[in-house]
């Protein structure tokens, strides 16, 4: 029989409510309900204990991309589990069709093995008016048979794609998006609020990192993002990071969407976990500089250098948003919106026991994926 764990002592964040002396059960891969006499006791007292943060939206890290081999995919993955995403979608950049194609078959090798939780296609369908670190000449619009040549290049394990829905092709390809299960997300967008609706109203469910690369919020013309926020059946990602947004416009999507239709998201780049320096993000490159990611040629936000754990820290301690808030925006809420609720999100039985030990200062301790734990808090 696997071996059970019972971690005790934490304050535990369920999808009930934080309890305050609280213990969850590990048994092989799972959490369990009840443990059995001979269990391992591990004291986690002091600490808090939360899921396993789910990332819609993320590109690299550790020096190494979505975009490249099997080893730095791989290479990605891992420094963001040790940052506490346990469920990771990779996250292609705008290249020409045949290399995302490929790209996306190597990727889907990769959500077949569970490495990954799926393909995010962030280009080349977006508009050239709100592109940010994307290459002008290598964007098209979304013509459904294009958008189908990438989604039958991932073999069943495209999870997401953003679009900007307002041009030639953008509401039919949302509709096919729609038909097969696959995410469609407006962004990178010059959409009017009127447009947007009709995105929504055509099967559009997720903002692409709201207020970022699409027009400003405006009395006369709302544009897209009132329209997005309007909406219950659209969850918006936030990239919490201090950079992308002021904590004014962060409370602003939370006091309108309501905290259960927020997804942090990281949209990571190589330099994530890493430090300052020079990057690629696709076939353009990118200075880092104080932690901030800008293109060389133009200076746009490239990105961020964002892992979920600091996204957690400052929501907490900077922005003061309740911790169950921001556990649903980093775990439930981006679990249920891939349809991997029944598996991940929460700590609850029959899920994996994929969770985060952070200390009193919200710092993670300690990342335990699939009942394993990726970074060991050395604890009694």
């Amino acid at each position: 029989m696997p071996p059970t764990k019972v971690l005790a002592g934490a304050r535990v964040v369920l999808p009930t409510g934080t309890v305050p002396d609280g213990r969850v059960i590990v048994e092989g891969t799972r959490i369990t309900a009840a443990a059995r006499p001979d269990a391992e006791v591990v004291d986690v007292s002091g600490h808090w204990l939360v899921p396993g943060f789910v990332d819609l939206h993320n590109h690299g890290g550790g020096g190494a991309s979505f975009s490249g081999p099997v080893d730095d995919v791989l290479k990605a993955v891992d420094i963001h589990r040790r940052h506490g995403t346990t469920t990771l979608v990779a996250s292609t950049v705008t290249d020409e069709m045949d290399v995302l194609a490929r790209q996306a078959g190597l990727l889907s090798e990769l959500a077949e093995q569970g490495d990954i939780a799926g393909i995010h296609f962030e280009g080349p369908f977006i508009s050239p008016c709100r592109k940010g670190a994307h290459s002008a000449e290598l964007l098209r619009d979304p013509d459904p048979a294009e958008v189908r040549k990438l989604l039958d290049a991932a073999r069943g394990q495209a999870r997401m794609v953003t679009l900007a829905t307002e041009l030639p092709g953008g509401i039919d390809s949302v509709r096919l998006l729609a038909e097969h299960g696959v995410i469609a997300a407006v962004g990178h967008t010059d959409a009017t609020y009127e447009q947007t609706v009709e995105a929504i109203d055509a099967g559009a469910t997720v903002a692409t990192h709201l207020f970022n690369a699409m027009p400003v919020l405006g009395h006369r013309s709302p544009g897209p993002i009132a329209a997005l926020l309007q909406d219950e059946r659209v969850t918006v990602e936030l990239i919490n990071d201090g950079t992308h947004l002021h904590p004014a416009a962060l409370e602003l999507a939370f006091r309108h969407a309501g905290a259960g239709r927020v997804a942090f998201i990281t949209d990571a780049m190589d330099a994530a976990g890493i430090g300052d320096g020079r990057y690629m993000l696709g076939p353009l490159e990118v200075e880092v500089r104080e932690g901030v990611a800008r293109l060389v040629e133009g200076g746009s936000i490239a990105g961020s250098t964002l892992t979920l754990d600091r996204a957690f820290k400052r929501a907490v301690t900077i922005d003061r948003l309740p911790v169950a808030d921001v556990v649903a925006a980093l775990s439930a809420n981006p679990a249920r919106l891939l349809g991997l609720a029944d598996r991940v999100g929460s700590l609850e039985p029959g899920k994996y026991a994929d969770l985060v030990l952070l200390d009193e200062e919200f710092d993670p301790k300690g990342v335990m994926r699939r009942g394993e734990w990726v970074v060991d808090p050395q604890l009694g």
